[in-house]
């Protein structure tokens, strides 16, 4: 990894907060020498019961802002989530920032506008987003250096953001007892993960790493930080150095297990346009369509 540019010795605030509901943890990231910080996976609550939608989520993040006096720069996804809705539109409205996303974002699109019919009026280009992140793109938060590293597999968009002394892994790792994500969505590679996992585990063991979903496993208190040299010790999936070809039959005689997530089907549609809903049909309602068969 040295041809990035860490730099251990800046050392931003983040700051956590979990909705238990989709067991998601949005990051609020500072630079602790100015009011400038950067918001990662924001959820926007949804009720698919009803299809309702409320702010409950997004306004924990909105008011901690306003209450620190922070300066939004930038508003990150870290890859197309499939267990919840985005409220990057919400956040960017009452708060401002650019919204930003890995480039393959366009994969994804047009993977998943095929799934769901979406016709040629949707765009699958990534211009919903202000900013396409590229393998080794760098942006500032304040006078925070950050770097993204590409870490497909879950999903081809996924990334991992470098600031200073922390990571923010998006699904690629959760806590050391937890694992690692699946890789059995359309456009996801169990090889690529195993390889993307490699890539984050040879930042610095110090590195603190935070994650994007905790489950409590075995009963536990829900917890989203560690280290990569935690990771790289005790992962229960590849910690000690399970090789390639063991990971990936793991990873693929799991996943067959696995149910889809109970959000995936809004989520995908409202997350690949930047957390927007559907364009409104004639009676001015936007509708999320069901693939049947699709997934």
């Amino acid at each position: 990894m040295s041809t990035y540019p860490i730099n251990m010795e800046q050392k931003p605030d983040v700051k956590g907060f979990f909705d238990p509901d989709t067991s998601t943890i949005s990051y609020c990231v500072k630079d602790p020498t100015s009011n400038a910080c950067a918001l990662y996976d924001s959820v926007l609550d949804f009720d698919f019961s009803s299809g309702r939608t409320s702010k409950k989520s997004a306004d924990a993040l909105i008011a901690y802002v306003k209450e620190q006096g922070l300066s939004v720069e930038w508003i990150i996804e870290t890859h197309v989530h499939a267990d919840h809705l985005s409220a990057a539109p919400y956040l960017q409205e009452e708060l401002g920032g650019k919204l930003g996303i890995g480039a393959r974002v366009i994969e994804v699109q047009d993977i998943f506008g095929k799934i769901f019919n979406e016709g040629t009026e949707f765009q699958r280009d990534g211009s919903q987003f202000d900013a396409l992140f590229e393998e080794g793109d760098t942006y500032t938060i304040g006078s925070l250096n950050a770097f993204v590293l590409a870490t497909p597999g879950h999903t081809p968009a996924c990334m991992a953001h470098v600031i200073g002394d922390a990571v923010i892994v998006g699904d690629t790792l959760f806590m050391p007892d937890g694992g690692s994500a699946r890789a059995d969505f359309p456009g996801g590679d169990a090889t690529q993960l195993y390889q993307s996992i490699q890539k984050v585990l040879s930042l610095p063991e110090a590195m603190r790493m935070f994650i994007c979903h905790d489950y409590g496993p075995g009963g536990r208190d829900i917890a989203w930080e560690t280290t990569v040299g935690e990771q790289r010790a005790n992962n229960i999936h590849v910690g000690g150095g399970v090789s390639e070809e063991e990971y990936v039959n793991m990873r693929t005689e799991r996943d067959a297990q696995l149910s889809m997530p109970k959000l995936i089907i809004p989520s995908v549609q409202v997350n690949m346009r930047a957390g927007e809903m559907p364009a409104p049909a004639d009676d001015g309602k936007s509708y999320l369509k069901v693939p049947v068969d699709g997934l």
